[in-house]
């Protein structure tokens, strides 16, 4: 198995600063990491990422009312273990419901190889088509509005300018050339960040999965990245990592509480 390039303590702290910000999102950075989530992905705002002098009870009441400021009834934290100061005692002393947890993994980006079997195939995102099929994925795995013909464009726009700058990417992968599978990537100081796989229902267990990261990981090797990391569900992705040379490195868990 390949040697990680960083150490636990960079892992945890470039899987505390990853962050995501969709198209159309509002934001907020005081205290800790807020995200107003549009209506396609649900609504809701997210925190993370704590960085303050507050205590948490005041760090709390702060998202609350942001949340309430944005038009939003529901506020989900993701803890992490470099969280200053640690919210999750208040969130439960507050009655909040745990309702997710996700394991933080990493390795070495160039080894080991991944095994993908015959009949499955992966590819680069590069065409209004290939985006076009990447949204019938992500439409029922993620229970997401399909984009129309406008925002269908807007995010090739957004595919291929990650692209071309060596920033990021996006794998379709196939079974019998039917679109099954689909993951992003983000490469950010050395690190590949592994985001978004979903596979539809049907196709589960048959090795899309392991074909998107493994074209994840060779294309993130081409650009310079070393470390892979990547959030994976305890019950879904995570056994997969597991074999696939992936290091756990500790959990994250997401806390609700309505407004």
């Amino acid at each position: 198995m390949g040697e990680i390039a960083h150490t636990r303590a960079e892992i945890l702290r470039a899987s505390a600063a990853w962050a995501w910000f969709p198209r159309g999102s509002e934001h907020q950075k005081k205290h800790l990491q807020l995200v107003g989530y549009p209506a396609r992905f649900g609504g809701g705002v997210r925190g993370s990422q704590v960085d303050s002098s507050s205590d948490p009870g005041a760090i709390i009441d702060h998202a609350l009312e942001r949340t309430r400021v944005w038009g939003e009834s529901r506020f989900t934290f993701w803890t992490n273990a470099s969280d200053s100061p640690d919210l999750e005692d208040e969130l439960r002393r507050r009655g909040a419901d745990h309702i997710d947890t996700v394991a933080v993994f990493a390795r070495a980006v160039d080894h080991p190889a991944i095994e993908v079997p015959p009949g499955v195939t992966a590819e680069i995102v590069r065409t209004l088509e290939q985006v076009r099929e990447v949204d019938s994925v992500n439409v029922p795995v993620w229970e997401q509005t399909a984009l129309d013909d406008e925002g269908l464009r807007t995010e090739l726009d957004e595919v291929t300018a990650a692209l071309d700058a060596g920033g990021g990417l996006r794998v379709l992968a196939r079974i019998d050339g039917e679109p099954v599978s689909t993951g992003g990537c983000t490469i950010v100081d050395g690190f590949a960040r592994l985001w978004g796989a979903a596979t539809l229902a049907h196709a589960r267990g048959r090795g899309a999965y392991r074909a998107v990261l493994a074209e994840r990981l060779r294309a993130s090797a081409e650009r310079g990245a070393t470390t892979a990391l990547v959030k994976g569900r305890v019950t879904t992705s995570a056994p997969i990592l597991r074999r696939a040379g992936f290091v756990h490195y500790g959990d994250e868990r997401a806390f609700r509480l309505t407004v």
